[in-house]
C-alpha cells in the first residue's frame, strides 16, 4: 500500500519483452535503495511492482502480460522518467491518500494551465465513474485531489511542491498516464449493491428514491 507521496523521479535503464508476453524493466535511481530488500514494492508511475534484483544504483522488476495491458507500461523505453515511491511502513504518516498500486485504466493529458505558481491540468479517459470532485485520485502514482470531473475528463489543480518534485512538470499534452481512483468509492458501490441475502444487485434510481438519496 502507498500514500501516493512521491519519494524519488527514477529513470528507466531498460525495458525488454519476453517470449511469453511479460517484460524486464530496470530503473536507476538513489534514495529508495537505502533500505531496499529482494521483495519489495515499489510503486512506478503508480503500478505496484516487486523488486526482484538490485544494485547501488538500479532496481529491477518483472511485469506482467496483465499489467501491460491495463497500464502504460508497454510505452515505456531507455530514458523515460517515473515516479517511485516505497511501501507504507507501519510508522508512515498518510500524507496522501490510500493507493494500492493497482492501476484501473489510462488516461491522456489534454492541456496544461498555468495560473502563478499553481496549474490547471486536465486529463481525458474513457470511465470517470470513479472520479468525484474534491475526492482523491492517483495519476501515475501521485495523490491529487479532483477539481472538476465530467464524462470524459477531469481537472486536478496542482500545488508547485507537487509540480516541480513528480513528472507532472515533463508530462507533455496527448502523454498517457496510469490513473487509479479512489478504492473507497469502489468499496462503498459494492456494499451499496448487496442485499440482505449478501447476493448482488444494481443500485437503480427506485432504489436511490426509496432510501432517501434523491
Amino acid at each position: 500500500m502507498f500514500t501516493g507521496i512521491i519519494e524519488e523521479i527514477g529513470e528507466i535503464k531498460s525495458f525488454q519483452r519476453t517470449a511469453s508476453g511479460s517484460a524486464v524493466v530496470e530503473v536507476f535511481c538513489r534514495k529508495i535503495l537505502e533500505d531496499i530488500k529482494l521483495g519489495d514494492s515499489i510503486a512506478i508511475n503508480g503500478v505496484c511492482q516487486t523488486v526482484v534484483e538490485f544494485t547501488l544504483n538500479f532496481f529491477k522488476v518483472e511485469v506482467s502480460p496483465e499489467t501491460l495491458a491495463v497500464t502504460n507500461f508497454s510505452e515505456l523505453h531507455a530514458g523515460i522518467p517515473v515516479n517511485l515511491e516505497r511501501a507504507l511502513t507501519p510508522a508512515t504518516r498518510m500524507g496522501g491518500h490510500i493507493v494500492q498500486g493497482h492501476v484501473d485504466l489510462t488516461g491522456r493529458l489534454l492541456k496544461v494551465e498555468k495560473l502563478d505558481n499553481f496549474y490547471n491540468m486536465y486529463f481525458e479517459t474513457t470511465d470517470t465513474k470513479y472520479i468525484v470532485k474534491k475526492g482523491s485520485i492517483a495519476v501515475n502514482g501521485i495523490s491529487l485531489t479532483v477539481a472538476d470531473v465530467n464524462e470524459t475528463c477531469f481537472k486536478i489543480a496542482v500545488i508547485p511542491h507537487t509540480f516541480e518534485n513528480t513528472t507532472l512538470k515533463l508530462l507533455k499534452t496527448g502523454e498517457s498516464v496510469n490513473i487509479e481512483t479512489d478504492i473507497l468509492g469502489r468499496y462503498v458501490e459494492k456494499f451499496l449493491s448487496l442485499n440482505d441475502n449478501n447476493v448482488e444487485s444494481k443500485i437503480s434510481m427506485e432504489f436511490l428514491r426509496e432510501n432517501g438519496f434523491v
